[in-house]
């Protein structure tokens, strides 16, 4: 047997790309919820209604405040107690990402918003819509094209911290490399595999959102 043996990155490469999957999956509905909630949690922080800013403030610094981990560790457990009954790794997970990533796409579309001259609202409402209809139709669709580089940015961020799920056992891709790694016995293989896929692919996606904010500014 040499020194260094990559065959084993072969032969469990179907575990490998289900560990993947999940990895890909809680990026994916992280994203897309965090955005979502973020975006109602920056209008709430942004309205003339004292009551809804101060709980949309008070939700974002909370989470904002807290390590991820610790928050993975709540839903985990706390979850569970809450519904009565167990509900699994994978969707405690979900509900913890996406209610920690709400906190910071929150702050990213308000900012957003914040850019959006407030000419634009008002010459909405000069035309007779309504707030709602003012956000919806004229100063969201222009904040979130400004916003796109650094949403994806958040999402780049998300895909590494994924990762933090092996403290529930949860089999990312991550967790999968190092069950091989450890039955195997080829650590060096297996974690050396696991930087280069994340360098592949959180570089490839860096250099995209690049050349997009490029093309967007022309």
């Amino acid at each position: 047997m040499g020194v260094f043996d990559f065959s084993v990155i072969f032969d469990n490469l179907p575990f490998l790309l289900k560990g993947m999957q999940t990895t890909l999956l809680l990026t994916a509905v992280a994203m897309f919820g965090g955005i979502v909630l973020g975006t109602l949690l920056a209008l709430a922080r942004m309205s003339s209604f004292i009551f809804l800013s101060v709980v949309a403030t008070s939700y974002i610094n909370f989470f904002r405040s807290l390590p991820l981990i610790l928050v993975i560790f709540w839903f985990y457990f706390l979850v569970p107690l809450a519904l009565g009954r167990p509900v699994g790794g994978l969707y405690s997970v979900l509900v913890a990402f996406t209610l920690f990533e709400a906190a910071y796409y929150a702050e990213i579309i308000r900012a957003g918003i914040s850019s959006v001259r407030s000419g634009q609202a008002a010459a909405a409402r000069a035309l007779g819509m309504s707030y709602a209809q003012s956000m919806r139709f004229i100063v969201l669709p222009q904040a979130f094209r400004a916003m796109v580089p650094i949403l994806l940015t958040q999402g780049i961020v998300l895909f590494q911290d994924t990762s933090l799920v092996y403290v529930v056992g949860l089999k990312d891709f991550l967790v999968s490399a190092e069950l091989i790694a450890n039955r195997e016995q080829r650590l060096i293989e297996m974690f050396s595999f696991v930087a280069l896929v994340y360098l592949a692919i959180c570089f490839s996606a860096s250099q995209g959102v690049k050349i997009l904010e490029r093309r967007m500014k022309r």
